[in-house]
């Protein structure tokens, strides 16, 4: 039994490469809880994707025991969050959970817009807040500088900041006392009915579903029935554990404290992430308030390549998204794909994940299609529908009006590339709402259509700033606008994967670089391939993709020049022949390279 003055339960909030995943690794390593020899960098980020991209994707939790200076052993939970603002939902989840955070800023470059957005959260869950300044090693540290900026940009005072480099273990001590002294003791009554927050799930090949709980009131005991309040499953339990990176086990988890189970749960749509698991004699009155369901801004269609593969997709993705609870899908068919689903996602870079994922985790090849964001179709006659993919645009002249998603966004960039950043923000349709600096930073807030942003408006922030702008959005509403559905026609076939809602005005630059670019990426084919751009039944762009040609003259050396001429219009009846009946393969990557535009 463990006393409730003795646990802290704290997360690592920070900007994307200000060190959290590194933190933590110097964390566990400097109180022994894992042996030396299985230390390895970035411990807690467990899927290859985050240790190739260097970047953490997925909340992870570990409990570390730290004899403190005051003579007491302490139990520590921590959960390292994610940066990126794809994942911000993973990050708000993982607040919910615990009392304090450490808001880890790189001494070298200061306050960002994602250190904002994820110390907001913070705020907004009650978190006592230590800062906490790294890098201070490197000889471009300016701590007196970035603290006061924490004090100016977040309001939260940074005076007794504490001082370290992760990478190298300096002042590392002083962050564990810090969490021991500064952040405040989990609340929770051990004689309570059980009430304990499902926190997280994942699938595991041997133990079925895994379940992170933390405990709020109660005790929860290997062998426990338990029951799911939300979805009204119950189980018994047949491991309980802690994560100390690999799973220990424990005969009982108590109020504040953090671990797993097992029950043989095969259904994976009974775990819900915010659920209130209790026991099934005695239950709790009432259910956690939980988390507030993720909205996916971003839709795009997952088909398998091969039809016979729809199955282990379905599969798969009910796996993927236990593990990822800000990821929705539903079924849908296409006439040139078959059946696939229809999915939901916080932004690109989550897509890019979840596909990657789906790709390497199980093995399944994938075609993507074209990003989309919902728009609102309202009808002449008062109906208004939902539109996630524009090949389902209804005809226009039953549409009265269709309103897109707007955002409101937070860019923090030097003074020197402000310029490019404004010109980028009125290119993509942008309006501007304010203009303040933070020192020699300005902060823009912009309102821009969602749609103008989901496809590679990030990459462009990163190119025109040199990579020192950051960036982070929330969605604001609907809005009415001259909204039009381009089709794409490669050999006078509608391609259904590239169309996509653009705004008139923008239509034709649109269209024609689209058509350039699908000339440079479909391979070329025995025929000629004309490759459109249409907006109804008018076609605003147009190149034309010419044929592979062989040589059908050459075996004609001297005499007649009209037995030549006999030969080539043989060889163009056959190519118009080809054109009628040929299909044109559009390779997988085409797709993807041909939605990333460059303007």
């Amino acid at each position: 039994m463990t006393d409730l003055n003795r646990i802290r339960n704290f997360s690592i909030v920070a900007h994307i490469d200000h060190g959290k995943s590194t933190l933590a690794d110097r964390l566990i390593q400097l109180t022994g809880t894992v042996a030396e020899r299985d230390m390895k960098e970035q411990l807690l980020d467990a899927m290859d994707i985050e240790r190739e991209r260097g970047i953490t994707i997925k909340a992870n939790s570990v409990r570390i025991e730290y004899p403190a200076q005051d003579g007491n052993t302490y139990i520590l939970n921590l959960i390292d969050t994610p940066g990126h603002v794809d994942f911000a939902y993973e990050v708000s989840r993982s607040m919910r959970a615990v009392e304090g955070s450490l808001l880890v800023v790189d001494a070298t470059q200061g306050v960002e817009a994602q250190t904002l957005a994820n110390v907001y959260q913070a705020i907004d869950a009650d978190h006592e807040i230590v800062p906490v300044l790294n890098k201070i090693d490197l000889p471009a540290a300016e701590p007196a500088r970035v603290r006061e900026q924490i004090e100016d940009v977040i309001g939260i005072d940074a005076s007794d900041a504490v001082e370290i480099s992760a990478k190298t273990g300096l002042g590392i001590p002083d962050v564990l006392e810090a969490i021991v002294t500064r952040l405040p003791a989990p609340k929770g009554e051990r004689d309570a009915p059980l009430k304990a927050m499902l926190v997280d799930s994942w699938y595991d090949s041997y133990l079925g579903v895994v379940v992170l709980i933390r405990v709020m009131d109660g005790v929860i005991r290997k062998g426990d029935q338990i029951r799911m309040m939300k979805t009204g499953a119950s189980y018994k339990l047949d491991k309980l554990a802690v994560l100390k990176p690999a799973m220990v086990d424990i005969a009982e988890l108590g109020p504040g404290e953090i671990g797993v189970f097992t029950a043989s749960i095969k259904q994976v749509r009974d775990t819900r992430v915010g659920d209130t698991i209790t026991h099934e004699r005695k239950p709790a009155a009432q259910a956690l308030p939980g988390f507030k369901p993720s909205i996916p801004v971003v839709f795009c269609g997952l088909f398998p390549v091969d039809a016979n593969d729809f199955e282990d997709l379905r599969d798969a993705i009910e796996k993927l998204a236990l593990n990822d609870a800000s990821f929705t899908y539903e079924m849908e068919t296409s006439a040139a794909l078959g059946f696939g689903f229809r999915c939901g996602f916080l932004g690109l870079l989550h897509l890019e994940v979840v596909r990657d994922r789906l790709e390497r985790e199980y093995d399944i090849d994938l075609i993507t299609t074209a990003p989309s964001v919902i728009y609102h179709v309202h009808m002449k006659d008062g109906e208004k529908m939902d539109l996630h993919n524009p090949a389902d645009m209804p005809d226009l002249t039953l549409v009265d009006h269709i309103e897109e998603p707007r955002i409101k966004a937070t860019i923090l960039v030097p003074d020197e590339y402000l310029g490019d950043v404004l010109k980028l923000c009125q290119d993509r349709r942008g309006i501007q709402m304010d203009l303040t600096y933070a020192g020699s930073r300005a902060m823009v807030v912009y309102d821009l259509p969602l749609n103008e942003v989901v496809f590679d408006f990030y990459d462009r922030l990163k190119s025109v700033t040199k990579g020192y702008a950051s960036f982070d959005y929330q969605m604001i509403g609907y809005r009415q606008d001259y909204l039009v559905k381009m089709s794409i026609l490669v050999n006078d076939e509608p391609v259904d994967a590239l169309s996509m809602m653009v705004h008139r005005d923008r239509a034709e630059g649109r269209g024609r670089m689209m058509v350039e670019k699908l000339k440079e990426l479909i391979p070329r084919h025995m025929f000629k391939i004309p490759i459109q751009a249409a907006i109804g039944g008018r076609v605003i762009a147009r190149e034309t993709l010419s044929a592979m040609r062989k040589d059908v003259t050459a075996k004609c050396y001297g005499g007649d020049a009209t037995r030549k001429k006999k030969l080539l219009e043989k060889q163009k009846a056959g190519k118009k022949k080809m054109r009628q009946f040929g299909k044109v393969e559009i390779p997988q990557s085409a797709f993807i390279n041909a939605l990333k535009m460059d303007g």
